[in-house]
């Protein structure tokens, strides 16, 4: 056991068998329900004693993942209403420490996901030397839903609170608040894309690193209220703040669920807006969002997976029932001309079929190209591409998204991430990106040239990662002017 003496009180924690402490579950803002439903974040209350840290506190309420993801991504669920808790690794509980600091935030659509999820745990990089913080925040409705009377963006202006305290207090753990950077992945990159767009965070990183997200999703007011009307409707109340509070969370979650498997049954933007595109009906509400520019004061890693796409389609087995008629239409939605596009997508796969293609198309769309524009908009950014490919579904998943999550975190041997990484996934590789990602956290640079749009150098990570200049450019350069 070990003690930390924080300005709200003191808790007490665990030691690995080498040596790294934890401590878990220590609560950043109030527990957001009753009369703090659908507001703000409220500070916690200070704590009489000393707090026992030694396990994972509640999870932000969410459904499981329906099959087949909830055996492919990482989540946890723990009840209990004191969910906006976080959770800190230290190789040195000291206070004058001043070791560089990593806060997770995770993804999951922003209906998903926890910072307890094993497959997020920080010990990897506090044996190296960083002190690791991971977060839960709101998700679905009680973080993103539109509503008249409350404030947008919940579940952000959770992930801002959990920045706020981490400045606050994580000296007492060793950390050093002037050297913060936050990372996350998908929705949890999206949210960094979104802080540095709005500003809401300044000052409380210093460095960031975005995989497989950036500042392209969100919704439009118009869209959010759409989204809103229809889940009040489903649950047969009012689209109001006090309304949805009177439903409990029993029947809140599974409308919630049912709602975002309707909008890829009924792809309509008369009904659902623009999240017909990318599928969230609970995202960050916003009238537009800028891209930050040189002047946002963060250093940026920032990067994608090879075929992110294929996970959302081999396990469904979606893939094959791509006819091309859905691919020409697909690749028209994301705002292509199929004529001009597709023959150059077909140039690099030959003899791929049309859902191969569409998972192409899509990986650009949804990730790639949100990545290389945020690049271009503040110089000195780095970007990566991680090009391994699973094993797994007869190799047809290719280098999907979430793969490189556990080779960030170092932690192959996780059961959690078996299902995706498959039996013998490469040790060395894992040590390579792991040690980018720590490099960048203390110095700033992970170890290869920034991302110049004149040579627009990439790190491809792979059993044989390479420098390569400008991956796919002919690819690329169809999305000027479009995304």
């Amino acid at each position: 056991m070990t003690m930390c003496v924080t300005a709200l009180g003191a808790v007490r924690g665990g030691i690995s068998p080498d040596g790294v402490a934890s401590f878990l579950g220590i609560p950043y803002a109030a527990p957001p329900f009753g009369p703090r439903r659908f507001h703000a974040p409220a500070p916690p209350e200070p704590w009489p004693g000393v707090r026992d840290a030694t396990a994972h506190g509640p999870t932000a309420p969410h459904a499981p993942y329906a099959p087949p993801f909830d055996a492919l991504v990482p989540d946890d669920v723990i009840p209990g209403e004191d969910c906006l808790n976080l959770n800190i690794w230290t190789p040195a509980p000291e206070p004058d420490a001043g070791l560089p600091v990593m806060v997770w935030l995770h993804g999951g659509a922003f209906s998903n996901g926890a910072g307890s999820a094993s497959a997020y745990d920080g010990n990897a990089f506090a044996r190296d030397g960083v002190v690791c913080v991971t977060l839960n925040y709101r998700l679905g409705a009680d973080g993103f839903l539109h509503l008249p009377g409350v404030p947008d963006n919940r579940g952000l202006l959770d992930q801002v609170a959990a920045l706020s305290w981490i400045r606050a207090h994580i000296a007492a753990f060793g950390g050093d608040p002037d050297q913060v950077t936050v990372f996350g992945e998908s929705a949890g990159a999206m949210s960094i894309g979104v802080l540095l767009s709005t500003g809401r965070a300044r000052g409380l990183f210093r460095r960031a690193i975005l995989q497989s997200g950036a500042c392209h999703h969100f919704l439009r007011p118009a869209s959010a209220t759409l989204i809103a009307s229809r889940l009040s409707s489903r649950l047969g109340i009012q689209p109001t703040p006090d309304a949805f509070a009177a439903i409990s969370l029993i029947d809140l979650l599974p409308a919630q669920a049912e709602l975002r498997a309707e909008v890829g049954a009924r792809p309509d933007p008369a009904l659902w807006g623009e999240a017909v595109l990318n599928m969230m009906p609970f995202e960050p509400v916003a009238a537009d969002l800028a891209l930050p520019g040189p002047g946002c004061g963060v250093d940026l890693l920032i990067g994608s997976n090879r075929e992110e796409y294929r996970f959302f389609l081999v396990p469904t087995q979606r893939l094959e029932a791509v006819s091309a008629s859905r691919l020409r239409a697909g690749t028209a939605a994301y705002g292509l001309d199929p004529d001009q596009a597709l023959p150059r997508y077909r140039t690099a796969r030959p003899g791929a079929a049309p859902g191969e293609l569409l998972a192409a198309v899509a990986t650009d769309w949804f990730y790639r190209i949100p990545g290389i524009r945020l690049a271009e908009s503040v110089p000195g950014s780095y970007m990566y591409e991680f090009a391994w490919r699973s094993p797994r579904f007869g190799a047809r998943l290719g280098a999907c998204h979430t793969l490189e999550l556990g080779f960030v975190f170092d932690r192959l041997r996780d059961p959690s991430y078996a299902p995706i990484l498959g039996d013998h996934p490469p040790q060395a590789l894992a040590d390579e990106m792991h040690q980018a990602w720590v490099s960048f956290a203390k110095t700033g640079d992970p170890g290869w040239p920034p991302y110049d749009p004149a040579t627009r150098t990439t790190k491809v990570f792979a059993e044989d990662s390479a420098l390569l200049d400008d991956p796919r450019k002919e690819e690329r350069r169809l999305w000027e002017g479009v995304r």
